[in-house]
């Protein structure tokens, strides 16, 4: 089955850190650049992370750059995203992504996302 299973959100206080895991199954996850995105309620999707697929070159959003740090692992089809000072506007479930060739076609493939709710 072609799918991201993630893990490691929660409940974490300002100031802190989590380490979000994304495991891709079912199609050869190191053909693939990989993203993470977060969208918080009533907020647009917004692309935090990129990373190619030898994890040589990546991308920040912006809001994130200096605090966050995405890799990957091919041997375990996993990308990670490590959250450093983290802020409530960094509060948001976080989902993993990738464009994969599926029938002649790139599409989007989603994960289901995990929750990440910064708070004192």
């Amino acid at each position: 089955q072609v799918q991201f299973v993630e893990s490691g959100g929660g409940l974490v206080q300002p100031g802190g850190s989590l380490r979000l895991s994304c495991t891709a199954s079912g199609f050869i996850f190191s053909n693939y650049d990989m993203n993470w995105y977060r969208q918080a309620p009533g907020k647009e999707r917004e692309l935090v992370a990129t990373i190619t697929t030898s994890g040589r070159s990546t991308k920040y959003a912006d809001s994130v750059k200096g605090r966050f740090t995405i890799s990957r692992d091919n041997d375990k089809n996993t990308v990670y995203l490590q959250m450093n000072s983290l802020t409530p506007d960094d509060a948001a479930t976080y989902l993993c992504h990738a464009l994969i060739w599926r029938s002649w076609s790139l599409v989007p493939l989603w994960g289901q996302g995990t929750q990440v709710t910064v708070s004192s």
